[in-house]
């Protein structure tokens, strides 16, 4: 499968589809686990581990709430909704300077991981097809002509997905 990175603007919400409950299905809710966790492990390392918590519990927690947000997204238990309300994901993430090179490094990071994921080519596909267009809601800052200073400007507030 090709992984894409479809084009968006700051401030567009383009239409989006939830993915294939099929996916949760395929890999089980362990599987979204660790699926979230190998994906976070790796954005710690790259260029926007500034977006994240810096304490281990901190970061292990937004793990758990972006496992558990993907969870129910892909019409399993609502445990986002339990434990933090109604999702408002673009509300939640606006603390935080979300350029479009940092939504890149999100998505390569998935595709990384998605390339080893041994599922269904149509139900890896509908969870792309999900993020990569969810993501661009995501998107709040216009990339300055310094990556790095965009990385500078983040307020240090626990991440909150």
């Amino acid at each position: 499968m090709d992984f894409i990175i479809t084009k968006g603007q700051v401030g567009t919400r383009p239409r989006v589809e939830l993915p294939s409950s099929g996916f949760l299905e395929a890999i089980g809710e362990e599987g979204m686990r660790q699926l979230i966790s190998d994906h976070y492990d790796l954005l710690k390392q790259s260029n926007i581990r500034g977006l994240f918590p810096p304490s281990d519990e901190g970061f292990e927690l937004a793990k758990k709430h972006s496992a558990d947000f993907f969870i129910q997204i892909c019409g399993g238990p609502k445990y986002f909704n339990q434990s933090r309300g109604n999702p408002m994901m673009a509300a939640r993430h606006a603390p935080f300077a979300i350029t479009s090179k940092a939504r890149d490094i999100w998505l390569e990071s998935y595709i990384i991981i998605l390339k080893k994921l041994d599922v269904d080519e149509k139900l890896k596909e509908s969870f792309w097809k999900y993020i990569d267009i969810f993501s661009i809601w995501m998107m709040n800052t216009h990339d300055s002509s310094s990556f790095q200073e965009s990385m500078k400007t983040q307020k240090p507030q626990a991440f909150r997905t």
